[in-house]
């Protein structure tokens, strides 16, 4: 069997990267890796022509002010599908070349056999950090909102019991109570939800944000964030 047991602990004295969504996942496993380890970036792919994030669909400008507030640089690259790991492999050299010892990701749920992010960690000779790994996801959402994050929910999938009216709600104790009475997963790893975060303790300021108007697309609703520019 696999070192995994490693994967929680893999960015323990470790320079590392984080693979970075901007939602409440990726920000939870960032924050728990920077009191073990030392980032030197954020990975963010984008779709080919680069006005998106490739996960959660943000805007650039709102993802570098994420990383500003952090303090981190972003490592990014525009990619299809086709080319989306091969192009990921190669921010991953690149940050291993800048120092990088591990790549942090939010997972909670990989399986142990044929995970992705092990592979392409092996091939760039990068260690793996996976700080949720395993964790119970009501323990984790409810340690996000414990420590003071803020996210906002932008994306919901309809057939799966979200609502439109969910669009623009903060996560938060209750609102974590109400979607478990719903029967709905409260960290959305079933692709219930994505969210973004907007505050939190890796911030050193609040991201302003502007919310737009509602988009659908077949099963799916999304939220427009942009941001508000001083």
């Amino acid at each position: 069997m696999k070192e995994t047991v490693n994967w929680k602990n893999g960015a323990h004295g470790h320079k590392f990267i984080a693979s970075f969504s901007g939602g409440k996942d990726s920000t939870l496993a960032l924050y728990k890796s920077m009191q073990v380890g030392e980032p030197i970036g954020l990975i963010v792919m984008m779709e080919e022509e680069g006005k998106r994030s490739r996960s959660h669909g943000m805007p650039p400008k709102l993802i570098r002010a994420q990383a500003e507030s952090i303090g981190l640089p972003v490592y990014t690259a525009a990619a299809s599908w086709k080319d989306y790991e091969k192009e990921f492999i190669a921010l991953l050299k690149q940050a291993k070349h800048e120092g990088a010892e591990a790549l942090v990701t939010g997972d909670l749920d990989m399986p142990v056999q044929d995970c992705w992010h092990d592979k392409v960690t092996q091939i760039a000779g990068l260690k793996l950090g996976m700080p949720l790994w395993q964790m119970d996801h009501l323990e984790a959402v409810e340690e996000f909102v414990n420590l003071g994050f803020i996210s906002v929910v932008v994306t919901v999938n309809l057939s799966l019991g979200m609502k439109e009216e969910d669009l623009g709600r903060v996560l938060t104790h209750d609102y974590i109570q109400e979607l478990l009475a719903r029967g709905i997963d409260p960290c959305g790893e079933g692709g219930e939800f994505h969210t973004t975060v907007i505050d939190g303790p890796l911030f050193k300021y609040p991201i302003p944000i502007r919310k737009g108007s509602i988009v659908r697309n077949g099963e799916y609703a999304f939220l427009p964030l942009e941001l508000i520019e001083g």
